[in-house]
């Protein structure tokens, strides 16, 4: 080998090297917040690259506060974990990190972000507790009331233990170490799309059978063979001009209907669409002594002049 080429070997050797020289010379302290790639994991612990001269190490204690956490399953080789400095050498050279300390300090910020941007995420049901459920955020224990879990309130919590729901952040008070979960919203967006999806296969114009659920002031709320529900407005019940829904109808009834729109993912029905068209009827007058006349023009209309 020339020279040269030892020369070059040596620069090559020593640029990959410059790094790790470089973090060799930092002082590392007690409270310090690294970020290191995971080489190793076992049952009990996790073991860092840090670019620096010790490995750092975490055990499964102060890896997360979930009781539900699994160490083999959510932490593999290649994964950068950030973790607070809680000793300097644990007597064997190595540097003691627990991403516990360093995810109270920094969960909280992305939680107070996630809640800004609306952000929907998974949550596993970890615990069911008085009048909701308890589940881990970024390794923080956050509450969701029974009024939130779903579309609907829900009566038996028993149920849901155990299951793994998409929730948004509603209320984050680190200084309280208050954090609220609600499904709420993200499940009732998902039934709203779906009924929009159901609505726009309705074809306007189709008559179609319903049953009359509530009557207000303003129409009446039919559901339809297909389960969906329409309005019924009241200028849309008779030809008549009636002033109360429950002139004509009663809930419980079953009436025809036509399908006059779907705009919006809102059905609008109408009754006075499918009457048939009737001819005026000649107004009788009836006297006492039985005799049936008619009005005036009648009389006039076929008498030549």
């Amino acid at each position: 080998m020339t020279m040269s080429e030892e020369l070059k070997n040596r620069e090559e050797t020593m640029a990959d090297y410059e790094a790790e020289l470089e973090a060799s010379f930092k002082k590392v302290k007690e409270g310090d917040i690294l970020t290191g790639t995971v080489i190793s994991v076992d049952d009990e612990q996790v073991i860092l690259d840090l670019k620096y001269y010790a490995e750092g190490i975490i055990s499964k204690d102060d890896l997360s506060s979930d009781p539900d956490f699994q160490l083999k399953e959510e932490i593999h080789p290649g994964d950068e974990i950030t973790a607070t400095v809680i000793k300097t050498d644990d007597g064997e050279g190595n540097i003691v990190l627990s991403r516990k300390e360093a995810n109270d300090v920094l969960a909280w910020d992305k939680l107070k972000k996630m809640m800004e941007e609306r952000t929907v995420v998974k949550v596993k049901i970890a615990e069911i507790v008085k009048s909701g459920a308890v589940a881990f955020l970024e390794g923080i224990r956050g509450f969701i009331p029974a009024s939130k879990l779903a579309a609907e309130y829900v009566e038996n919590l028993d149920e849901w233990a155990g299951k793994t729901l998409e929730v948004t952040v509603i209320t984050v008070d680190e200084e309280a170490k208050r954090l609220v979960l609600s499904g709420r919203e993200v499940a009732r967006e998902k039934l709203a799309q779906e009924n929009r999806k159901r609505v726009a296969k309705c074809q306007v114009g189709a008559v179609v059978e319903g049953t009359v659920e509530t009557l207000k002031d303003y129409g009446a709320f039919v559901t339809l063979e297909n389960g969906l529900t329409g309005l019924l407005h009241i200028s849309q019940i008779s030809s008549q001009r009636i002033k109360h829904p429950g002139v004509v109808l009663k809930e419980g009834q079953t009436i025809q209907v036509k399908i006059l729109s779907t705009d919006n993912g809102k059905i609008s029905l109408s009754m006075k669409a499918i009457e048939p068209d009737e001819e005026p009827e000649e107004v009788f007058d009836y006297q006492e002594n039985g005799a049936a006349t008619t009005g005036l023009g009648a009389l006039l209309k076929d008498l030549k002049l």
